[in-house]
């Protein structure tokens, strides 16, 4: 007599899909579909996305962003900026030989108390001075201080992302030694202000009209791979000048 055997449940026919949303001053917009069988697993879990999904635009897929999922309302994952890096290729496709960079790493306070951490950069056309070098550094840092102070966390974030603070920097620090590039290449959110109260509200196991089988085609975004260097095409900082010179600039020996 056949021994009967006991029918293994299918484990993602028990999951409901989740929509994930950007948070609202990106725009709410939903950038894909996550799957979990309790709403309450999904808080705390880190998605990734870079601005070329969100733009559409193919150039700014070397910009990588990291959410965190806070708050489950409906079928709708709610998420909060957690910081951006730019991918390790793109940093290394626009290192030159006989040039300088030039990294700095500060902690601003923004106009309405969000502490945050920038990592901004800058690539020099030829080998830069030490005394030089100390220049622009000391000048890109008074410009993220100043600048931290003036606006508050969403303003700053968004002008850090597009390339805004960057501009503002090379404007001033090119006087110093002729610039070919400034980054902003990462952000991380240090700190939320304490009068900021982030209520989750009670999820509601309500599914998404998609299953494993007929879902969208929208990524599942708990991974994000890099865009290769060779598809990704070099993006000129927004808003610069003509650069000075170099002829007449003595480089080190």
């Amino acid at each position: 007599m056949a021994r009967k055997v006991q029918r293994k449940l299918d484990k993602w026919k028990s999951k409901t899909w989740y929509a994930v949303e950007i948070p609202k001053f990106m725009g709410s917009n939903r950038i894909g579909f996550t799957p979990t069988g309790d709403p309450e697993n999904l808080i705390g879990r880190v998605v990734e996305t870079t601005v070329g999904e969100l733009t559409n635009d193919f150039s700014k897929h070397n910009t990588k962003l990291k959410l965190e999922i806070n708050d489950v309302v409906g079928d709708v994952a709610h998420t909060k900026f957690l910081g951006h890096e730019l991918t390790t290729d793109y940093l290394r496709s626009i290192v030159k030989r006989q040039t300088s960079r030039i990294d700095a790493n500060l902690n601003v306070t923004t106009k309405d108390g969000y502490k945050v951490t920038v990592k901004p950069t800058c690539f020099t056309v030829k080998r830069a001075r030490t005394s030089q070098i100390k220049g622009i550094r000391e000048e890109m840092i008074k410009i993220v201080l100043k600048r931290a102070s003036e606006v508050n966390y969403e303003q700053f974030i968004e002008e850090a992302i597009i390339g805004k603070l960057s501009a503002n920097i090379y404007r001033n620090a090119k006087y110093i030694y002729p610039l070919r590039r400034v980054e902003i290449r990462k952000t991380h959110v240090l700190l939320v202000p304490a009068h900021i109260s982030e209520v989750r509200s009670k999820p509601v196991e309500t599914p998404v009209d998609a299953t494993p089988e007929d879902a969208p085609e929208v990524p599942v975004v708990d991974t994000q791979e890099d865009v290769p260097i060779e598809d990704t095409p070099e993006v000129p900082v927004v808003d610069t000048q003509e650069d000075v010179p170099v002829e007449d600039t003595p480089a080190e020996e």
